[in-house]
C-alpha cells in the first residue's frame, strides 16, 4: 500500500516528538502493509510554520536513518498544507511542498478548516487548477460543513480536486457521522486515494490494512486496490513495479 498522508518526521508538528518514537511509528507503517510513505507534515503558518524547504531537510535526515536502521519503508515528502491566505505567497517564493505530478498537473495536499467551507474556497481551487495545480482534499468527511451535507463534497470534484478519506473514517475512529460521510463519498465514487493521517502508535496509527478489508467487503478488491495503491501512485507520480496487482 502506498500511503499518501502521515505525519512520521519527528518533532516539527503534532505527530512523532522524538526519533525513536518516529522510528516505531514507521515499523508500525511497514508492518501494517505500507511500502511506501508520503510524509506530510502540516503547513499552518502561525502554528506549524513548516515549507518546502525545512521539510525536505528533516526528511533527508530521517530517510537516511531508517536505511541505517534497515526499515524497509520506502520514503517521499509533502505537506499537508492548511487552507490559510498566505498559501499563494508560499506558492510565489517555491516554498510549497507539492505530493507530486499527475499527469500535467501539480497535485498538493490541501486541509480545509475542520468546522467549515470557508468562503471563497472554491474560486481558490478554480484558480489553483488554472495555474496547474490540483488540490487533494485531505480529509474532506471530518469536515462539519460535509458531514452535514456530504453533497456539498462534489463541488470540489467539479472544480477539478481529488478527495482523500483517512482510514479510521471507515472504521468508527471519528464517530459515526464521519463514517457516513466517507461512505457516501465512497459510494459516489468521489475519492482517489485513502490514507492513514497516521500520528503516532496510540490513538492516531496507520491502521491502513484493516481499512482494506472494510474497503474489499463493501465495495470489492478492484476498488481496494485502487484507492490504496493505483490512485495514491498516480497523485503522487509514484512509478509502480511492473505487473504487481496487489494492494
Amino acid at each position: 500500500m502506498i500511503d499518501i498522508h502521515c505525519h512520521l518526521l519527528p518533532g516539527i508538528d503534532d505527530g512523532p516528538q522524538n526519533i525513536d518514537d518516529a522510528l516505531a511509528l514507521a515499523r508500525a507503517a511497514v508492518a501494517d502493509g505500507v511500502s511506501h510513505a508520503v510524509v506530510t507534515p502540516h503547513v499552518f503558518p502561525g502554528r506549524f510554520n513548516n515549507v518546502r524547504s525545512s521539510i525536505e531537510f528533516e526528511y533527508q535526515r530521517f530517510a537516511s536513518l531508517l536505511k541505517v536502521k534497515k526499515i524497509p519503508l520506502k520514503l517521499s515528502f509533502a505537506g499537508e498544507v492548511r487552507l490559510d491566505g498566505s498559501l499563494l505567497e508560499m506558492l510565489e517564493r517555491d516554498e510549497i511542498p507539492f505530493l507530486g505530478q499527475c499527469g500535467a498537473y501539480r497535485t498538493i495536499l490541501l486541509e480545509l478548516p475542520d468546522s467549515q467551507i470557508p468562503l471563497g474556497t472554491m474560486a481558490l481551487m478554480r484558480h489553483l487548477v488554472a495555474h496547474g495545480i490540483r488540490p487533494v482534499i485531505a480529509h474532506p468527511e471530518r469536515n462539519k460543513a460535509v458531514m452535514e451535507t456530504p453533497e456539498r463534497a462534489e463541488q470540489f470534484i467539479d472544480a477539478g480536486c481529488f478527495l482523500q478519506v483517512t482510514a479510521g473514517s471507515l472504521l468508527g475512529q471519528f464517530g459515526p457521522r464521519v463514517g457516513a460521510a466517507a461512505d457516501f463519498l465512497l459510494g459516489k465514487a468521489w475519492v482517489s486515494a485513502v490514507a492513514s493521517d497516521a500520528h503516532n502508535l496510540d490513538g492516531r496509527r496507520h491502521r491502513m490494512s484493516e481499512a482494506c478489508v472494510v474497503l474489499e467487503q463493501r465495495f470489492g478488491r478492484d476498488t481496494a486496490l485502487s484507492l490504496l495503491r493505483l490512485g495514491p501512485a498516480a497523485l503522487c507520480g509514484i512509478e509502480l513495479d511492473a505487473g504487481v496487482q496487489q494492494v
